[in-house]
C-alpha cells in the first residue's frame, strides 16, 4: 500500500483483524443510523402532515421498501423535503449498504467454515485431534455413526482439530454434521478455538499409526492438555506400548493402540473407559485371547455353561456356534443350548485343551442333574400327601 494512499474502508488499514467482527460491527453501526433516520422521518411526517402516528410510520416503511402503495403521500414542503433527504438519499442508501454487508458476511462465514477457520459455539461435544494418515474420512464416518448409536450420544456434536482438509470437509463428513478447525493440538489458541475446555471428550489420534515417532507428537499434545487440566477428558492412541507409562503420568483418561479398521474400539474407550483393555486383549496372545472349541452342546443353558467354565478356571464363554455355523453372542441365559462349538476367552499362558472343557461341562451337567433330583425329592417330602402317608 502506498504511504499516502487512503484505504477504501477502515479495516483495510489494519492487519490481522477478525474480519467477521468488523463486518458485524459496521452493520450494527449502519443499522443504528438507519433507525435514527427512520424515527426522525416518522416524527417529521407526523408533525408536518395531517396523518396519525401509525399512518406516518406506515408511509415511511412503504417508502424505504420502495413499494409506494400511494395510499399516503407527503403534501407539505417539509414532508416532501425530508422524504427526499432522509429517505431517498439517506435511508435507502443505508439499507443497501446493510444488505451488501450482510451478503459479504455470509460469503465470509462460508469461506471460513470451508477452510476450517470458523469458531463455533460448542459445549459437551467431542474434539478429535489429528487425522489418520490413511482412510481418515472412512474412520471419521464410522466413528460418528458408532458414537451416535450409543444412548445419550445420539446428537453429540463432533469437532475435528486437524491440518487436513484445507479445502473443506468431504461431503460424507459434512452430511453427518461433523465440523473442523484448521490447527494443531499443541497450539493453545487452536484448543481454545475448538472449546476444548467445555468438551465432553477429547480424542487424540496417532498422526501415523505405523510410525513409532508419532508418539512424540501425541505426547506433546497430551502434555498441553495436562497443562490446561484437560487430560482427564482425553483418550489417546499410543503406537509403542513402552510409552504408555508416560501418558499415564499425565493423567490421560484412556490409552489404546491405533486400530484404524475398528474405530468401534475408540468409541468403547470413550463411552466406557476400561473396556478398550478387554478389546485389546482379544487381539493378542499376551494375556488373554478368544479360542474356539468344537464340541457338542446340549442339556445345558447359557448360564450353566458360563458358570461351569468359570468354576473350573477355564475362562469366560463369549459365544456359541449353532448347527448352522452361526456365532450366537449373548444368547438368552435360561434357554437350552443346542450347538457344536464354543468361543471362550482363555488365558494365553495356560490355554485349556478341548478335553478339559468337555470334562468341565460334563461335571456341571452331572451336578445339575443331582441338584434337580435333590430338589424334586425335597418337594415330594414336603407335600401334604406325603405327610399324611407318614402319619
Amino acid at each position: 500500500m502506498l504511504r499516502n494512499r487512503i484505504p477504501l474502508n477502515p479495516e483495510h488499514a489494519r492487519g490481522q483483524v477478525p474480519m467477521g467482527g468488523l463486518i458485524r460491527k459496521r452493520m450494527k453501526r449502519l443499522f443504528i443510523i438507519l433507525l435514527i433516520l427512520l424515527t426522525t422521518q416518522v416524527l417529521i411526517i407526523w408533525a408536518a402532515e395531517e396523518l396519525t402516528l401509525f399512518e406516518s410510520l406506515w408511509m415511511t416503511m412503504t417508502t424505504i421498501a420502495t413499494v409506494g402503495y400511494g395510499d399516503y403521500a407527503p403534501a407539505t414542503f417539509i414532508g416532501r423535503t425530508s422524504t427526499i433527504l432522509l429517505m431517498f438519499v439517506g435511508a435507502i442508501t443505508l439499507l443497501t449498504l446493510i444488505i451488501s454487508d450482510f451478503i459479504e458476511y455470509r460469503f465470509y462465514r462460508r469461506e471460513r467454515i470451508l477452510t476450517g477457520r470458523w469458531i463455533y459455539k460448542m459445549n459437551n461435544h467431542i474434539v478429535i485431534i489429528n487425522t489418520p494418515k490413511h482412510g481418515g474420512t472412512t474412520y471419521f464416518m464410522r466413528f460418528a455413526t458408532q458414537i451416535r448409536a450409543v444412548e445419550g450420544y445420539e446428537s453429540i456434536p463432533i469437532m475435528l482439530l486437524t491440518r487436513e482438509f484445507p479445502s473443506g470437509l468431504p461431503a460424507e463428513l459434512a452430511d453427518l454434521g461433523i465440523v473442523h478447525f484448521h490447527g494443531s493440538g499443541f497450539d493453545p489458541d487452536a484448543l481454545k478455538a475448538v472449546h476444548a475446555g467445555s468438551a465432553k471428550h477429547i480424542v487424540v489420534l496417532a498422526s501415523d499409526e505405523s510410525d513409532l515417532h508419532s508418539d512424540s507428537l501425541t505426547f506433546d499434545i497430551s502434555h498441553r492438555l495436562s497443562e490446561l487440566n484437560l487430560s482427564h477428558k482425553a483418550t489417546v492412541e499410543c503406537v509403542t506400548d513402552t510409552n504408555r507409562a508416560r501418558f499415564k503420568e499425565l493423567g490421560v483418561r484412556g490409552i489404546i493402540r491405533p486400530v484404524r479398521t475398528y474405530p468401534e474400539i475408540m468409541v468403547r474407550s470413550v463411552v466406557a473407559p476400561g473396556s478398550e483393555k478387554v478389546l485389546e486383549d482379544m487381539f493378542n496372545y499376551e494375556q488373554d485371547h478368544p479360542r474356539r472349541y468344537d464340541l457338542e452342546l446340549s442339556e445345558l443353558n447359557w448360564a450353566d455353561i458360563v458358570s461351569a467354565l468359570i468354576r473350573h478356571d477355564i475362562g469366560t464363554a463369549l459365544a456359541y456356534i449353532d448347527a448352522d455355523d452361526e456365532v450366537i453372542c449373548h444368547p438368552p441365559v435360561n434357554e437350552a443350548i443346542e450347538g457344536k462349538g464354543l468361543i471362550v476367552l482363555v488365558k494365553s499362558s495356560e490355554t485349556p485343551g478341548i478335553e478339559v472343557v468337555k470334562e468341565a461341562l460334563e461335571r456341571y451337567r452331572t451336578f445339575i442333574e443331582e441338584w434337580r433330583s435333590v430338589q424334586k425329592n425335597a418337594t415330594i417330602t414336603d407335600s401334604p400327601a406325603s405327610s399324611v402317608h407318614t402319619e
